[in-house]
């Protein structure tokens, strides 16, 4: 569904790389986690699989297709996007947000009024309720659902995900992840997540990309990264979430003066 070949991005012809040489396929229905320190290339890549951002090398093909070969705007409404700064039209009702990509494709009212309904359906803030409100009669939680069901109301095959979930409280963002992944199974959705927390890459996907000074250190599943880190930097930062799973399991058994 989506295959980076091979690319790379320079934002100096060729000086230094914010990408480099960077492959890795996805299969239709996964969920790849990007992770790595703040300037490592993961938003880059991402940005390149929608054409906000062209690679400098390399190719990158979504459903076949090689996203240089397609019209950027055509491209980016095929494709559900969201992000952490949410991005909602703070002008149009919650109603309005989730049809504006329905719209500039010019589906008939009727056919934009349903899936409208359903997406809000889908992420627990049904139409007769939430419709008519603005963002900022929102809170932050209800505002980043609202983002999701934008993303989704187009019927896209593809999703992009940057720190979806980093601006919400624990809770939210815990309730969050969970209802997002079922969403996921349930309409096998081709997702690229960005986030700078492994354990959410760790619960969330399927496979993860470890991205460090522009290049994929390891990629691989949940398990062989915790199991087999292949580089000290994945070692590192699969450290920080077992350590806390085994403060949490010393706690949950009552060992509290273990866990210091």
């Amino acid at each position: 569904m989506i295959e980076l070949q091979n690319v790379s991005k320079s934002y100096d012809a060729g000086s230094s790389f914010a990408v480099h040489e960077t492959s890795f396929k996805l299969a239709k229905g996964e969920l790849l986690a990007l992770i790595g320190e703040s300037g490592c290339g993961k938003t880059t890549t991402l940005k390149m699989i929608n054409r906000l951002e062209d690679p400098s090398a390399g190719r990158i093909l979504v459903g076949g297709t090689d996203v240089m070969q397609q019209n950027p705007q055509s491209l980016r409404r095929n494709i559900g996007y969201v992000f952490q700064g949410i991005g909602l039209f703070p002008h149009y009702t919650v109603a309005q947000n989730v049809a504006s990509v329905p719209t500039l494709l010019q589906w008939d009212e009727a056919r934009i009024d349903a899936r409208v309904r359903a997406t809000m359906e889908l992420v627990s803030l049904p139409f007769n309720e939430y419709g008519e409100r603005f963002p900022e009669q929102l809170s932050g939680g209800q505002q980043q659902r609202i983002g999701v069901a934008r993303a989704l109301a187009a019927e896209p095959d593809v999703i992009l995900m940057d720190e979806p979930f980093g601006a919400l409280d624990p809770v939210t963002r815990a309730e969050l992840q969970e209802e997002f992944k079922q969403i996921q199974r349930k309409f096998d959705l081709t997702i690229v997540m960005v986030t700078h927390d492994m354990t959410e890459a760790l619960l969330m996907a399927d496979r993860i990309a470890v991205m460090k000074s522009g290049q994929i250190l390891q990629i691989g599943t949940p398990t062989e990264l915790i199991n087999s880190p292949a580089h000290q930097y994945v070692e590192e930062i699969i450290a920080m979430p077992r350590q806390r799973a085994d403060r949490l399991e010393k706690l949950l058994h009552g060992h509290s003066g273990d866990a210091q």
